[in-house]
């Protein structure tokens, strides 16, 4: 089996979840900018067009998508194309005064981005249905048999939710969202593309090889392709003379404990665990508890990049390792649990 140490430096998932302001700078701010996503792309670009021909405010839009795919940047994407504000928020800390002070304060056709909506409360979530459908909030006043409820009307806002589990939101919450976009994981070709454009905004001198180099270890995934790129460009100037070749980006890769799959040393604790101590096939408490990982990380940016390599399944009796991840993690194939009972 390969070695891989798991007190390594690397712990490329820490980049899938990480934001700072090297990202920021490197956000493309309009649809012709943002790399990828065609399909997607273009139907923003339909729906913005047609809502700013009614000269009316944008339907509601869910995006949706593994953590790093670029929900945010879309979201801020969507502002700038429609030229209107931007206000954002995180589901799991928002409450119903915070709903009431945020929308109350919104002007027509404003954006108002909450991530990880599918963390809000149910009753937050209940509280934005007469605020998505009628452009209004219900407010409690008073307390008791005495209270009563003011129709309060605001703006025609635009909210734009951004999730990685469609399946945790509220039925009549979701179908509330007029726009779904769904954005999948990239394809190394428009990752190096990518890669090439912010080494120029970052004067960063990159043979195209060692773009590639990169670009087919980031899983899919434009933030991790960012944070690769400035981890190698810091391993250049320490280790090389600043100019990143294959060679150097080959040996910082390594150095960095990321193999040809993007793959690092977390990874391979993961499917370690699985197969050595629970024979291939476990439920995601029992890993989480031997990985000393929490359950959302594990499920939410660990799985879905090893469900698409064809690494692992999901079956009702737990999380299964497939024959491809007992030949890339060197097990004897044929050692691992039936899918079946």
């Amino acid at each position: 089996m390969a070695n891989h140490d798991t007190s390594d430096a690397s712990r490329m998932h820490d980049l899938a979840v990480e934001d700072d302001g090297f990202e920021y700078s490197l956000r493309p701010e309009t649809l012709k900018e943002f790399i990828g996503q065609e399909r997607a792309k273009e139907q923003l670009r339909i729906h913005i067009e047609a809502a700013k021909k009614r000269g009316d405010a944008l339907e509601h839009v869910l995006l949706v998508s593994p953590p790093g795919l670029g929900k945010t940047t879309l979201a801020k994407i969507i502002s700038n194309e429609i030229e209107t504000n931007f206000k954002q928020a995180i589901g799991p800390v928002m409450e119903k005064l915070d709903i009431v002070s945020t929308l109350s304060n919104l002007e027509k056709g404003d954006i108002l981005f909450i991530d990880e909506i599918h963390r809000m409360k149910g009753y937050v979530q209940e509280s934005l249905y007469p605020a998505m459908e009628d452009y209004q909030l219900d407010l409690a006043i008073g307390q008791g048999p005495a209270s009563d409820v003011v129709q309060l009307d605001i703006a025609r806002f635009t909210l734009v939710g951004a999730t990685t589990r469609e399946g945790l939101l509220a039925g009549p919450f979701r179908d509330r969202f007029g726009i779904r976009i769904h954005l999948d994981y990239y394809e190394p070709v428009d990752i190096q593309q990518a890669i090439r454009i912010n080494s120029a905004k970052l004067n960063i001198d990159i043979e195209d090889e060692a773009e590639y180099a990169l670009a087919r270890r980031s899983r899919g995934t434009m933030r991790i392709a960012n944070k690769l790129l400035a981890n190698v460009r810091d391993y250049a100037e320490v280790k090389g003379n600043g100019v990143l070749t294959f060679e150097v980006a080959e040996e910082a890769l390594a150095f960095f404990g990321i193999d040809e799959r993007g793959l690092d040393s977390q990874d391979y604790a993961y499917f370690r665990t699985l197969i050595e101590k629970f024979n291939g096939r476990a439920g995601l408490k029992a890993l989480a508890v031997a990985l000393s990982e929490d359950e959302r990380t594990i499920s939410e940016v660990y799985e879905p990049y090893y469900i698409k390599e064809g690494l692992l399944m999901l079956t009702p009796g737990g999380r299964v390792a497939t024959d491809a991840a007992y030949e890339y993690f060197d097990y004897p194939v044929g050692t691992q649990p039936s899918l079946f009972y």
